[in-house]
């Protein structure tokens, strides 16, 4: 929180479960709800927070929305046949 109060950009990488969580706490998403949100794997997904830290942008903007698209898609119709 000390780099963010001083405006500096704060860099974390993380996947599956451990994103999961991180994406759950910042966008304030209940525990039923997470569940359908899809997070795709190896696309960089940005936040930008207000001076109360809260996300500008609920969701937070994937760097490559079309690849995010893409891949949200099929991680939604993994065991689905």
């Amino acid at each position: 929180a000390e780099d963010m109060n001083s405006g500096k950009t704060v860099l974390v990488t993380a996947h599956g479960n451990s994103i999961r969580a991180m994406v759950k706490h910042i966008d304030c998403i209940s525990d039923e709800d997470i569940a359908g949100v899809n997070i795709p794997t190896g696309i960089p997904l940005f936040y930008e927070f207000d001076e109360n830290f809260e996300p500008i942008k609920k969701g937070g903007e994937y760097l490559d929305p079309e690849a995010a698209k893409s891949a949200i898609e099929a991680v939604a119709n993994q065991g689905k046949k």
